[in-house]
C-alpha cells in the first residue's frame, strides 16, 4: 500500500471518529463547523476523509483541537491507532 493510500484509509477513519462524535451530540455538521470557525464544506471534508480526486484531509493541529473540543472529545478520541507510519523513506 502507498503512502498516500494509507493515508487516505487513516484520514477516513478519523473522519468516521468524529461523525460518531457529532452524532452523539446531536449537532449538525453546520453547527460544528460554525463553532470551529470552519466553512460547512471544509468539515465536510474532515469526516469525509477528503473529497474524490483532491488529496485525503489533513486537518491542522488548530482546526482538530477546535472540533475536538467542541465535540467534548479528546483528540486521542478520533486519532485512532495503529498510526500511519510517517518516518520518511
Amino acid at each position: 500500500m502507498s503512502d498516500v493510500e494509507e493515508w487516505a484509509l487513516y484520514a477516513k477513519r478519523v473522519g468516521l471518529n468524529l461523525q460518531k462524535a457529532r452524532l452523539a451530540k446531536g449537532y449538525s455538521q453546520e453547527r460544528v463547523a460554525y463553532d470551529a470557525g470552519l466553512s460547512k464544506v471544509q468539515y465536510q471534508r474532515l469526516e469525509n476523509g477528503g473529497f474524490a480526486g483532491d488529496p485525503p484531509s489533513n486537518p491542522t493541529i488548530r482546526t482538530l483541537m477546535a472540533v475536538c473540543q467542541i465535540l467534548g472529545v479528546r483528540p486521542d478520541d478520533v486519532l485512532p491507532e495503529p498510526w500511519p507510519d510517517l518516518h520518511a523513506r
